[in-house]
Protein backbone atom coordinates (compact mmCIF):
# COMPACT_ATOMS: atom_id res chain seq x y z
CA UNK A 1 0.00 0.00 0.00
CA UNK A 2 1.40 3.27 -1.06
CA UNK A 3 1.26 6.04 1.47
CA UNK A 4 -0.43 8.46 -0.44
CA UNK A 5 -3.16 6.72 -0.27
CA UNK A 6 -4.24 7.47 3.23
CA UNK A 7 -2.36 10.23 4.59
CA UNK A 8 -1.87 12.81 2.00
CA UNK A 9 -0.64 16.48 2.42
CA UNK A 10 -3.23 18.47 4.10
CA UNK A 11 -3.66 15.73 6.99
CA UNK A 12 -2.47 17.42 10.05
CA UNK A 13 -3.61 20.48 12.27
CA UNK A 14 -0.57 21.55 14.43
CA UNK A 15 -2.58 22.86 17.30
CA UNK A 16 -6.24 21.43 18.25
CA UNK A 17 -7.91 24.45 20.56
CA UNK A 18 -10.12 21.99 21.65
CA UNK A 19 -10.26 20.49 25.39
CA UNK A 20 -12.72 18.17 25.08
CA UNK A 21 -12.64 14.95 23.24
CA UNK A 22 -16.20 15.09 21.39
CA UNK A 23 -15.42 19.01 20.23
CA UNK A 24 -11.62 18.05 19.40
CA UNK A 25 -12.97 15.32 17.23
CA UNK A 26 -15.10 17.95 15.66
CA UNK A 27 -12.35 20.52 15.02
CA UNK A 28 -10.20 17.73 13.29
CA UNK A 29 -13.09 16.88 10.89
CA UNK A 30 -13.54 20.31 9.92
CA UNK A 31 -10.03 21.96 10.06
CA UNK A 32 -8.14 19.11 8.50
CA UNK A 33 -7.95 19.90 4.52
CA UNK A 34 -7.91 16.58 3.89
CA UNK A 35 -11.36 16.10 5.01
CA UNK A 36 -13.00 18.35 2.82
CA UNK A 37 -13.02 15.72 -0.05
CA UNK A 38 -16.00 13.81 2.24
CA UNK A 39 -18.87 13.90 0.17
CA UNK A 40 -21.46 14.26 3.70
CA UNK A 41 -18.78 15.81 6.30
CA UNK A 42 -21.43 15.73 8.85
CA UNK A 43 -22.87 12.40 8.37
CA UNK A 44 -18.60 11.30 8.57
CA UNK A 45 -18.42 13.38 11.95
CA UNK A 46 -21.78 11.65 13.45
CA UNK A 47 -19.80 7.97 12.66
CA UNK A 48 -17.34 8.91 13.93
CA UNK A 49 -18.70 10.35 17.27
CA UNK A 50 -21.09 7.50 17.16
CA UNK A 51 -18.14 5.01 17.27
CA UNK A 52 -16.52 6.83 19.75
CA UNK A 53 -19.34 6.63 22.55
CA UNK A 54 -19.27 2.73 21.98
CA UNK A 55 -15.89 2.88 23.08
CA UNK A 56 -12.82 5.02 23.59
CA UNK A 57 -10.44 5.18 21.10
CA UNK A 58 -7.85 6.26 23.46
CA UNK A 59 -5.41 3.39 23.54
CA UNK A 60 -2.44 4.94 25.23
CA UNK A 61 0.59 6.59 25.51
CA UNK A 62 -1.39 9.84 24.33
CA UNK A 63 -2.69 8.55 21.13
CA UNK A 64 -5.80 8.22 20.25
CA UNK A 65 -7.01 7.04 16.49
CA UNK A 66 -11.20 7.74 16.13
CA UNK A 67 -12.70 6.14 13.36
CA UNK A 68 -15.72 6.05 11.13
CA UNK A 69 -17.00 4.56 7.85
CA UNK A 70 -18.74 6.65 5.40
CA UNK A 71 -20.11 5.88 1.42
CA UNK A 72 -18.64 7.90 -1.31
CA UNK A 73 -14.98 8.12 -0.76
CA UNK A 74 -12.93 5.83 -3.37
CA UNK A 75 -10.33 5.64 -0.44
CA UNK A 76 -9.26 5.74 3.21
CA UNK A 77 -8.18 9.26 4.47
CA UNK A 78 -6.19 10.16 7.80
CA UNK A 79 -6.16 13.28 9.10
CA UNK A 80 -4.14 14.29 12.72
CA UNK A 81 -4.40 17.02 15.41
CA UNK A 82 -1.69 17.72 18.15
CA UNK A 83 -2.99 19.29 21.57
CA UNK A 84 0.03 19.98 23.51
CA UNK A 85 -2.00 21.01 26.43
CA UNK A 86 -4.08 17.13 26.59
CA UNK A 87 -7.14 16.33 25.95
CA UNK A 88 -9.31 13.55 28.22
CA UNK A 89 -10.38 10.90 26.48
CA UNK A 90 -11.22 7.65 28.80
CA UNK A 91 -7.60 6.32 27.41
CA UNK A 92 -6.67 2.90 28.70
CA UNK A 93 -4.33 4.61 31.04
CA UNK A 94 -6.26 6.93 31.53
CA UNK A 95 -3.74 9.72 30.08
CA UNK A 96 -4.34 12.81 28.13
CA UNK A 97 -4.20 12.86 24.57
CA UNK A 98 -1.84 15.00 22.76
CA UNK A 99 -1.84 13.05 18.94
CA UNK A 100 -5.69 12.76 17.40
CA UNK A 101 -5.74 10.56 14.68
CA UNK A 102 -9.50 10.37 12.38
CA UNK A 103 -9.51 7.78 10.12
CA UNK A 104 -12.41 8.04 7.59
CA UNK A 105 -12.84 4.67 5.44
CA UNK A 106 -14.88 3.53 2.83
CA UNK A 107 -17.53 0.43 3.88
CA UNK A 108 -16.08 -1.20 0.82
CA UNK A 109 -12.07 -0.28 1.63
CA UNK A 110 -12.02 -2.56 4.69
CA UNK A 111 -8.87 -4.63 3.76
CA UNK A 112 -7.33 -1.00 3.14
CA UNK A 113 -8.77 0.95 6.59
CA UNK A 114 -7.37 -2.38 8.64
CA UNK A 115 -3.77 -1.68 6.99
CA UNK A 116 -3.81 2.19 7.59
CA UNK A 117 -5.50 1.64 11.47
CA UNK A 118 -2.82 -1.57 12.11
CA UNK A 119 0.17 0.66 10.58
CA UNK A 120 -0.75 3.58 12.22
CA UNK A 121 -0.90 2.23 15.73
CA UNK A 122 2.58 0.34 15.25
CA UNK A 123 4.02 3.68 14.54
CA UNK A 124 2.57 5.54 17.28
CA UNK A 125 3.56 2.38 19.90
CA UNK A 126 7.01 3.73 19.46
CA UNK A 127 7.91 6.42 22.00
CA UNK A 128 10.70 8.03 20.23
CA UNK A 129 8.36 8.35 17.20
CA UNK A 130 5.54 9.72 19.37
CA UNK A 131 8.20 12.77 21.13
CA UNK A 132 9.35 13.12 17.25
CA UNK A 133 5.86 14.59 16.19
CA UNK A 134 5.38 16.06 19.74
CA UNK A 135 9.17 17.92 19.21
CA UNK A 136 8.02 19.15 15.76
CA UNK A 137 7.20 22.81 15.47
CA UNK A 138 4.65 23.15 12.71
CA UNK A 139 2.18 21.06 10.45
CA UNK A 140 4.63 20.77 7.84
CA UNK A 141 7.37 18.75 10.37
CA UNK A 142 4.83 16.79 11.74
CA UNK A 143 3.05 15.52 8.14
CA UNK A 144 6.78 14.90 7.24
CA UNK A 145 7.60 12.87 10.43
CA UNK A 146 4.50 11.03 10.38
CA UNK A 147 4.71 10.07 6.96
CA UNK A 148 8.23 9.02 7.64
CA UNK A 149 7.51 6.76 10.10
CA UNK A 150 4.44 5.14 7.84
CA UNK A 151 6.77 4.38 5.08
CA UNK A 152 9.61 3.07 7.20
CA UNK A 153 7.16 0.46 8.92
CA UNK A 154 5.39 -0.12 5.43
CA UNK A 155 8.16 -0.91 3.97
CA UNK A 156 9.53 -3.46 7.14
CA UNK A 157 6.01 -4.78 6.86
CA UNK A 158 6.93 -5.23 3.26
CA UNK A 159 10.01 -6.92 4.28
CA UNK A 160 8.64 -9.02 6.48
CA UNK A 161 5.95 -10.62 4.16
CA UNK A 162 8.87 -11.33 1.21
CA UNK A 163 11.68 -12.67 3.56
Amino acid sequence: MEIDRFFEAGSVVAELASVEKISAIRELVHRAPVFRQIPNLAQFEEAVIARERVQSTGFGHGVAVAHGRIPGLARVLIGFGLSRAGIPFDAVDGKPVHLLFVIASPPHLSLDYLQALSTLVRCLRDRPIRESILACPGAREMEARIREALVTDLGRQACQATG
